[in-house]
């Protein structure tokens, strides 16, 4: 395992959309989830070189000093290559130059921070507790210290116009960073959404929005690597990148999943079971076949799409046996070159209805 991603359940307000675990900031929780997250960390962890680690969440940064610290002294656990990529999530209301230092000198190097949208009335809606201005005066503080930014935007909100859109993907694309990450909403179960009954926006208006995105951010020099996500050259997201490539990772903390040693494994939801040290609460033995299943479906993902002498190395299995990968080349839903088969950029959009080719009977060769 060369990948650690860490909870940090807490936050000092509730989104409207969020339907990850999480709960209110308190000071006596924070303490004893840290010493919680210690324990499970000191008992898993395998010694392994770490390349790339990710503080999500919550909010991280909703921590106060004392506790980042506490944290950060729990990572040094871990065994850092040189050539580490440390990302951290902030919410643009917490961060603060102090917190900025205190991340550069624990070897993070790259920060995500939660922006969502820049339009004052839709980040309301959303139970954001910045407005656009805040934005533009953190990220030029954060800019100070870091250049490797990733800025989320959530779009297909309610009454929202594309043109609503284009300003926000112009407001953001002069904030500069150099990796964007787009979700289209999702109106999840629990999520104070859900509970208002909020509806969808139409799906033609969801196809443009996207359409959107895509074509003005390639304008704009980035490269779509991943169905949601946008960088510039060489500013991928080399901790996702292990995901979508089916590589092993490590999860610690409440409500984490990882991936080792051909055991997917989901962590207790319940602060209060993960504080009595049951963390683990489910997992499931891949065999071979789930394994190829999970390759397809994070592999295709990625835009460019899975390389076939690599697939074969890898499982000694031609990817043009598996599944209905012809049929799907005829019908032009995918494509291929010379190194990779991958998703028809036309259907990028659809990509989940292609995906779902690759769950349920396997007819792989070997």
């Amino acid at each position: 395992m060369n990948s650690v991603y860490i909870h940090i359940p807490f936050c000092s307000n509730i989104c409207t959309y969020c339907a990850f675990t999480k709960y209110y900031y308190n000071e006596n929780r924070v303490l004893t989830y840290l010493n919680s997250l210690e324990k499970e960390i000191k008992e898993r962890y395998k010694n392994d070189l770490i390349k790339t680690i990710y503080i999500g969440g919550g909010s991280p940064s909703s921590l106060n000093i004392k506790e980042l610290e506490k944290l950060f002294e729990i990572i040094k656990l871990f065994r850092f290559s040189n050539d580490i990529e440390f990302t951290i999530e902030v919410n643009p209301s917490d961060i603060d130059e102090e917190k900025l230092i205190l991340f550069k000198n624990n070897k993070v190097n790259r920060i995500s921070i939660g922006v969502e949208s820049t339009n004052n009335k839709y980040l309301k809606y959303l139970g954001r507790k910045h407005d656009y201005d805040l934005i533009k005066d953190k990220i030029n503080l954060v800019k100070k210290y870091f250049n490797n930014i990733n800025i989320d935007l959530i779009y297909g909100l309610k009454y929202e116009s594309l043109k609503d859109l284009k300003i926000d993907l112009d407001n953001i694309i002069n904030l500069d960073v150099n990796h964007i990450s787009t979700y289209s909403l999702m109106i999840e179960p629990h999520t104070i959404l859900n509970i208002k009954k909020e509806k969808y926006i139409p799906e033609e208006l969801d196809r443009d929005m996207y359409d959107l995105i895509c074509n003005k951010l390639k304008e704009k020099g980035f490269i779509h690597y991943e169905i949601s996500n946008f960088s510039k050259p060489n500013y991928e997201s080399k901790h996702n990148l292990v995901y979508w490539n089916n590589e092993s990772y490590y999860g610690f903390g409440l409500s984490s999943s990882g991936y080792i040693n051909n055991i997917r494994y989901q962590n207790t939801t319940y602060l209060k079971e993960y504080n009595n040290f049951k963390y683990v609460k489910e997992r499931e033995v891949l065999s071979k076949e789930d394994i190829i299943s999970y390759e397809l479906i994070l592999g295709f993902r990625k835009i460019k799409g899975i390389n076939k002498k690599d697939f074969y190395n890898k499982y000694h299995i031609d990817i043009h046996s598996l599944y209905n990968i012809n049929e799907l080349l005829e019908k032009e839903l995918l494509k291929e070159n010379n190194n990779y088969i991958y998703i028809n950029y036309n259907y990028i959009y659809i990509s989940n209805s292609i995906l779902i080719n690759f769950v349920g009977d396997y007819n792989g060769k070997e």
